[in-house]
C-alpha cells in the first residue's frame, strides 16, 4: 500500500482526538482571574496532551516522509497506537480532575509507555515491509530515542509512586523534547 493515503488517515484521526480534547476543557465560571486559576490543571493537562499528539504527528510525519510502502502489520500496529492515543481525551480529564492521584497520572503515563512500545514495534515492522529502502533502514537502525523515552518515563513512575504523582506526567512531558533532540538528525 502507498503510504500517502495512510498518512492522511493518521492526520485525520489525530485531528479528531485534538478536537475532542479541546471540547472537554471546562469554561471558567466567570471572567475573573480566580475562575481561570481554578481550571489551571485542565489547561496544563490539555497543553501536555496537545504536545503528545503533536509529537506523535511530527514523528510519524518525519518517518513516513521516507517510507515508500506499508504492509498490514504496519497498518494494524499503527491502528492500535492510534486507539491508545484516542484514550487521551478521557485521560486528560481524569488527570485534570484528580491532579494529585497516582492512579490518574499512572493511567496517563501508561498511555505514553504503550505508545512508545508500539512505536518500536512499528519501526521494526516498517523495516521489514520496505527492506529495499536504504534511507528508511538507516533512519530506523535503532530505537535509541524511544528507549530513552521509556527509561525516563520509568523514572517518572518511580518518583510518582513514592513521592509526587504528577512526576509521572512531568517526566512524560520531558521525554518529548528528548525524542526531538535525539531524532533531530535521524530523518534528514
Amino acid at each position: 500500500m502507498n503510504s500517502e493515503r495512510f498518512e492522511a488517515l493518521i492526520d485525520a484521526i489525530l485531528a479528531i482526538i485534538l478536537t475532542i480534547i479541546v471540547l472537554e476543557i471546562p469554561m471558567a465560571v466567570d471572567g475573573s482571574w480566580n475562575a481561570l486559576f481554578e481550571v489551571r490543571f485542565d489547561f496544563i493537562i490539555y497543553a501536555l496532551s496537545f504536545l503528545v499528539i503533536f509529537n506523535y504527528w511530527n514523528y510519524n510525519n518525519n518517518l513516513f516522509s521516507i517510507v515508500n510502502k506499508v504492509n498490514r502489520e504496519v497498518i494494524w500496529l499503527t491502528a492500535i497506537s492510534l486507539f491508545i492515543l484516542s484514550l487521551l481525551p478521557y485521560l486528560t480529564i481524569f488527570v485534570a480532575e484528580n491532579f494529585n492521584s497516582f492512579i490518574a497520572h499512572a493511567a496517563y503515563g501508561l498511555d505514553f509507555v504503550s505508545t512508545a512500545i508500539i512505536s518500536i514495534l512499528i519501526s521494526n515492522a516498517l523495516k521489514n515491509s520496505d527492506r529495499g529502502n536504504i534511507a528508511l533502514q538507516v533512519a530506523l537502525k535503532d530505537n535509541k530515542s524511544l528507549y530513552c523515552m521509556l527509561a525516563l518515563m520509568l523514572v517518572g513512575f518511580i518518583i510518582g509512586y513514592f513521592l509526587y504523582p504528577p512526576a509521572i506526567t512531568l517526566f512524560c512531558l520531558i521525554s518529548i523534547p528528548l525524542l526531538w533532540i535525539i531524532d533531530k538528525f535521524r530523518f534528514r
